[in-house]
């Protein structure tokens, strides 16, 4: 049985310093996806690079981390890992 992975995800602006949020199943995709204008929203500061992961069992798992992350409680969390 192939087991499934969730990645919640922190990337960081190349251009500004500013930081995007998401979740997926294929970090490595996802990042080449930010990172080649696939994206409307991450396309304008581009580069990114990653700079901090999670990974979850369940989408709903790594849903929830992602919406915790947006919050200000989140924001609070991200300024503590000094990226």
């Amino acid at each position: 049985m192939l087991c499934e992975m969730f990645y919640c995800y922190i990337l960081k602006s190349k251009i500004d310093g500013s930081f995007y949020k998401g979740q997926t199943e294929n970090l490595e995709l996802r990042l080449k996806q930010h990172n080649g204008g696939k994206s409307d929203f991450t396309s304008r500061k581009a580069p990114w690079e990653l700079v901090y992961y999670e990974v979850f069992d369940t989408r709903d798992m790594a849903l929830e981390r992602e919406r915790y992350l947006k919050s200000a409680a989140g924001r609070r969390f991200i300024k503590t890992l000094n990226i």
